[in-house]
């Protein structure tokens, strides 16, 4: 059963959303922001908060159509660690981590952890273009309206990138709020991995 949110907070988490959804408002060239300026998302500095487990929040009702057209939802990988990386091709911090999302979800995935994303507020001709220039090879949910992202409203990721680590009740364990790295998103991944 998750925890219940307080007023306080969960007004704090619907402002924090709305934030993003229109600060990312719109769809713009690949390389660019939602209107066609590089430096228009909302950033994070890619600080860390990890959750113990009685004070993590469950997410559900996650799912949607993948860039390759399929339907997906997220209890397809119940019971494992799930990384959920939030991203746009227009999001120059989102080119920058693409490559250290892929290590990782290469390095990990024997372990039964599985990758995410949510892809933003994009159009799909510059999110598979995105994909096919990182090699990107887990899936991503193509979110162009922001419903996916607002599944997350109770731990919102705040910023375009930012990661969720789930554990393998669902709930979420880890947020990196900005770009991630290896050395950033892998011990996460461990140490979520390690709970038993």
């Amino acid at each position: 059963m998750s925890p219940r949110v307080s007023p306080p907070r969960a007004a704090a988490a619907a402002v924090a959303l709305c934030a993003l959804l229109a600060g990312c408002a719109g769809t713009g060239a690949a390389g660019s922001g939602p209107g066609g300026d590089d430096n228009r998302f909302i950033s994070g500095d890619g600080n860390v908060t990890e959750y113990k487990p009685a004070d993590r929040t469950s997410v559900r009702g996650v799912g949607g159509e993948l860039l390759t057209g399929e339907r997906f939802e997220l209890s397809d990988f119940q019971g494992k660690v799930v990384v959920v990386n939030f991203w746009a091709s227009w999001c120059a911090p989102c080119r920058g981590e693409a490559p250290s999302l892929q290590h990782v979800y290469t390095e990990k995935k024997d372990e039964g952890v599985e990758f995410l994303g949510v892809n933003f507020k994009d159009s799909k001709p510059n999110a598979e273009a995105f994909e096919r220039k990182f090699k990107i090879t887990y899936p991503s949910l193509f979110d162009a309206g922001g419903q996916v992202t607002l599944a997350f409203r109770e731990v919102p990721p705040s910023a375009i990138p930012s990661t969720l680590v789930l554990d393998r009740e669902g709930r979420v364990a880890a947020r990196v709020i900005g770009a991630t790295t290896v050395s950033k998103l892998a011990p996460l991944v461990s140490k979520v991995s390690a709970e038993r």
